[in-house]
């Protein structure tokens, strides 16, 4: 049995997630990690019932307790990092509704938990191989304080933040009454950006709006970009990990538009060097990069994928299309923060958001999705391969059909029993054409 999805363990309140699995999940990870451990939260209502549980656990298998606060995710990984501990966890359900809370495990070097360490804690977990200290040999817990200072030094250590203090900028922040509220306007007030601010309150509600940084949801901060004559707009999800943009003409931007500009930067300053991209990703980032004169490689979904891959091969940079990248002079996991300070860099040395994003190809993306047994996948997946046998098909993570100028990419989803279904292409005409004509086939195949 699974408990670790894509990002953690989640699930709702007192059903999914209770008392007795998070700190049963406490006594699994202290047993596998031992030694000091960091813990966070964002700023969700059972923030404090499932941290106080899950450290309890730690604590009974002898770990020591190191309690960050309300902080973002990121800057529990980067604590974790610089001071040498064993691991950390992070209480976030990120941009799930405020019902949820989750469990996300922290590997000694700030990355995310890869999948065979998380299966080692769930064989714990369920065979309850729990290691039971005596009580001279439990572990304690001590709070400690300053750990967003130190990320956001090290984020501004990392930028030429003396060209972005000199540019007289002005952006509207939306922080969706998350995790961060208590560090992206201390960034800014560092930086010299003036920050109007939206939602800016940690509030585990998210009575400003739902935490996930969809178009839908980010018309306040869309309106008050336009008003208020702003430089551009930034909005967080819950925990902080991904950063999403609006330009300066109101514009939202999908997550691979800032990863396509941030990616032919980096690559341009440093006069080449390599880009981690999942499969999904838009071409226009292969694109931007090439013409910038770098190489990209493509792995499957997942950042902590995404983050391995840049640590076996030393790239330049990497990100997903949700907003989430990658910054490995900073860490190796996605980081809100560091994004902002980049794109503002950015913006400082070359001119409008706006005019950066006519820059990028433009393609258009259709994702639709279609059920599917999970004891199925495997077979229907083989099956589709062999549809498409006379096509060119990449299976680095499902089965995506390239052909001229776009891709339709099939995925089976890791946590609900059904496929996911991407296309891109020039035009949402032939995006829409070949998604249908994928779905289409998908239906046969599982009739039969």
């Amino acid at each position: 049995m699974r408990l670790f999805g894509t990002n953690g363990v989640r699930g709702v309140i007192n059903e999914d997630m209770n008392v007795q699995m998070a700190m049963g999940l406490g006594k699994a990870i202290g047993t596998f990690m031992t030694g000091r451990v960091a813990i966070g939260n964002d700023p969700r209502t059972s923030a404090d019932m499932i941290k106080s549980a899950v450290s309890c656990g730690l604590m009974s298998a002898g770990a020591e307790v190191v309690d960050l606060g309300m902080v973002p995710t990121p800057a529990v990984q980067f604590y974790v990092k610089e001071n040498g501990l064993s691991g950390g966890v992070m209480i976030t359900a990120s941009h799930n509704p405020p019902e949820f809370n989750g469990i996300k495990c922290i590997d000694s070097d700030g990355t995310e938990m890869p999948r065979f360490k998380e299966e080692e804690i769930e064989r714990i977990y369920f065979s309850r191989d729990f290691r039971s200290c005596d009580w001279m040999r439990v572990g304690g817990l001590c709070r400690a304080s300053g750990a967003v200072e130190s990320y956001l030094r090290n984020i501004v250590s990392l930028v030429d933040a003396d060209t972005i203090r000199g540019a007289g900028l002005t952006v509207v922040l939306d922080c969706a009454n998350g995790a961060g509220s208590i560090s992206t306007p201390l960034l800014l007030n560092d930086l010299n950006v003036r920050a109007i601010t939206l939602n800016a309150n940690p509030q585990g509600t998210f009575p400003g709006h739902p935490s996930e940084p969809v178009e839908a949801h980010l018309q306040d901060l869309i309106a008050l970009v336009k008003a208020s004559d702003a430089d551009l707009g930034i909005a967080h999800d819950g925990d902080a990990d991904r950063t999403i943009f609006v330009d300066d003409k109101g514009r939202y931007l999908y997550g691979d538009k800032s990863l396509a500009i941030v990616a032919e930067y980096m690559v341009r300053e440093n006069g080449g060097g390599t880009v981690v991209t999942p499969v999904s990703s838009s071409l226009a980032v292969e694109d931007v990069v090439k013409r910038a004169g770098g190489d990209i490689i493509y792995t499957r979904v997942g950042s902590p994928i995404v983050a391995r891959k840049m640590i076996e091969i030393g790239a330049l940079f990497g990100g997903e299309e949700n907003g989430g990248l990658i910054f490995p002079e900073h860490q190796y996991c996605r980081d809100g923060a560091m994004t902002v300070a980049k794109v503002l860099e950015i913006v400082a040395k070359e001119g409008p958001l706006s005019a950066l994003v006519d820059k990028v190809p433009q393609y258009c993306q259709v994702k639709r999705k279609i059920a599917c047994p999970d004891e199925r996948k495997g077979t229907v997946l083989d099956e589709l391969l062999d549809y498409y046998c006379s096509e060119t098909v990449d299976t680095t993570d499902g089965v995506k059909i390239i052909y001229n100028g776009g891709w339709t990419l099939v995925r089976p989803s890791g946590t609900e029993p059904l496929f996911r279904i991407y296309s891109e292409a020039k035009t949402e005409g032939d995006a829409i054409r070949h998604s249908e004509e994928c779905e289409a086939v998908l239906s046969e195949l599982l009739k039969i």
